[in-house]
């Protein structure tokens, strides 16, 4: 018995240290393998799963936003706002739809790409109207902020006080994202002798370990 727990401990300590391909000789310059062995359908597949939790935060905000901007036409104070406020508020609205539509347009790629073995593509495509949504979604809020400080305070400070909200937004969505990866790569860099110990293989393309770099 205690044979046999040596021998599974062994096996799984020799799975643990393997090795990328391209590693120098003799363990020379090797490091430990890191990612997931998935197959092309299974990472599409978990792809997909990721980018349905991100469409469902984000649809959230957007059809509450779009809910209470389709309201804003009822209501009797409507009538009293300017030329220039009623502009913003039709492109505020117009913004509003197409973010909706980008943000829900997975829905559709799925059922019409349903049963014809093209998840990959699918994933790829969703990920990229989910992109365009998101950018949509954030302007639509910065337009609707802009036009409720402009009824509430009347002045040239409700500008200032959008465009500072505005930039918050692009570092929370995109500034801070992208520093953590520029932080990580360069973590991820390997030393110098790794280099030198592999100089005469081939690069890992990352195909077989199933990198995990989202949707």
């Amino acid at each position: 018995m205690a044979t046999r727990a040596t021998r599974a401990d062994a096996q799984e300590a020799e799975v643990i240290t393997m090795t990328t391909p391209g590693t120098g000789r003799d363990g020379l310059g090797s490091r430990p393998r890191t990612g997931r062995r998935e197959s092309a359908e299974e990472r599409a597949d978990r792809r997909w799963r990721d980018l349905l939790q991100e469409v469902r935060v984000a649809q959230t905000g957007s059809q509450v936003l779009f809910g209470f901007l389709l309201s804003v036409a009822f209501m009797p104070r409507f009538a009293q706002l300017g030329a220039f406020d009623r502009g913003l508020y039709v492109a505020t609205v117009v913004l509003g739809a197409l973010a909706t539509g980008a943000l829900t347009s997975p829905v559709a790629y799925h059922r019409i790409f349903a049963g014809h073995r093209l998840k990959p593509q699918l994933v790829d495509a969703a990920a990229r109207l989910v992109t365009t949504g998101l950018i949509l979604l954030a302007l639509t809020i910065g337009s609707a902020l802009l036009l409720l400080l402009r009824v509430a305070t009347g002045s040239a400070v409700s500008g200032w006080i959008t465009a500072a909200v505005m930039l918050w937004f692009a570092f929370c969505w995109l500034l801070l994202p992208v520093g953590h990866l520029y932080r990580r790569n360069g973590h991820d860099t390997p030393p110098p002798g790794d280099h030198a110990a592999g100089e005469d293989s081939s690069d890992d393309d990352g195909s077989d370990r199933g990198d995990d770099d989202g949707p």
